[in-house]
């Protein structure tokens, strides 16, 4: 009751907007810091966060196996660590034959590279004269160093030795840590249910029925946003990369599988992904046949226009509901504070924003003027 008798207040309104902006200047000011803070939290709790992120992106494909594969087995203690395995093993095995198909020609590709690097400066010479281009001074400079590229090459990594192998004692650093994460995403999803419930109890410790109902229904709907996001995303960047494949093994081109991976990888991150995506390729093929680049980036158009028109519209349908001009102020704004994680992530929040200012603050907002102004109408009666 006294809170209700607070909030009544004519200065309270004024109060909270005038705190509110206060807090809102002081994270600003010190964005940094807490840029700082957040930095070393993650470094101290990344492969917890990973083994979450792993475990919350396998949830959904271990819950379909085991409503399908496992439904057989009646026991659910059995039945739930059987289908959080299956999916796992699934994962890695997939994973593995990624890298299987990746590195040989990766190899090659360098291989390839190194061998006939003099074959592609010469043909890049005389594409550069035939176009009448060899004229430009930078141009001419260029050429004209070109030959020193493989004893600078050979130079910079013999000086920069140490760095290669602290670099590669990290990425194998990394990779057991990855290894921890995929454990301890099985341990996550076998205990979610525990977890789900000491979580609800902490909840219902903090707030009322209704906060809770509420917080509840807004969690719901962003781990829809999420699921859906993240399957649509995965699904269309299959379809982009087998498609592009397909094409590529038509048209007798090289690198299928390195380019193919590269393009769906790419086609993950929003509105510029494809454009990396395509130059990547497009500067492989290049090295290798120019007429087979200018193929690629054919096919990279007319796959991004079906993409754009046609395979994304079916996949995503309204589940995410946001203004195309939403999405790119949020991947500016995400990216430049969290990189290519906030650029990949930015369609998901936009619209949790989304739905956040239109289902909870509108709503909000609205009543509260309703409220005011059937007091200054009782005011005004008396």
């Amino acid at each position: 009751m006294e809170k209700d008798k607070v909030k009544e207040k004519s200065w309270y309104p004024y109060t909270v907007a005038i705190c509110s902006g206060v807090v809102l200047f002081v994270v600003l000011t010190h964005l940094p810091q807490i840029f700082g803070i957040l930095h070393t939290f993650a470094d101290y709790f990344g492969t917890v966060i990973m083994g979450c992120v792993i475990a919350y992106i396998m949830n959904p494909l271990a819950k379909f196996f085991e409503r399908t594969l496992f439904k057989g087995i009646k026991n659910e203690r059995m039945r739930r660590p059987a289908s959080a395995m299956f999916t796992l093993a699934l994962l890695l095995i997939l994973t593995v034959l990624l890298f299987v198909m990746l590195i040989p020609q990766l190899f090659n590709s360098i291989r390839t590279l190194a061998a006939n690097l003099d074959t592609y400066i010469a043909s890049l010479e005389a594409l550069l004269k035939s176009w009448n281009l060899d004229q430009i001074e930078y141009i001419q400079n260029a050429m004209n160093s070109s030959n020193e590229l493989l004893e600078m090459t050979g130079k910079m990594l013999t000086d920069n030795l140490d760095k290669i192998i602290n670099t590669s004692a990290n990425i194998g650093m990394g990779m057991a840590n990855l290894g921890l994460s995929f454990t301890l995403s099985i341990y996550l999803l076998l205990e979610k249910d525990n977890l789900k419930a000491q979580v609800l109890r902490l909840m219902r410790a903090l707030m009322s029925e209704q906060a809770m109902e509420g917080a509840l229904t807004f969690f719901r709907k962003c781990d829809d946003i999420l699921v859906r996001y993240i399957s649509c995303s995965l699904l269309d960047s299959v379809i982009i990369g087998v498609a592009n494949a397909v094409l590529m093994r038509i048209f007798g081109m090289e690198y299928i599988g390195l380019i193919s991976v590269t393009v769906a990888v790419t086609n993950l991150i929003p509105t510029f992904g494809p454009i990396i995506g395509a130059v990547v390729g497009a500067l492989i093929l290049f090295l290798v046949r120019p007429s087979h680049a200018l193929i690629f980036l054919v096919i990279t158009m007319v796959l991004q226009t079906l993409d754009g028109n046609v395979i994304k519209p079916k996949l995503f349908g309204n589940s995410l509901g946001v203004s195309g001009l939403m999405i790119l102020v949020s991947i500016i704004v995400f990216g430049n504070i969290f990189g290519l994680t906030g650029i990949i992530l930015a369609m998901p929040a936009a619209a949790i924003l989304d739905y956040s200012y239109k289902e909870i603050l509108l709503p909000a907002l609205e009543r509260k003027r309703k409220e005011i102004d059937s007091l200054k109408e009782g005011g005004q009666e008396q």
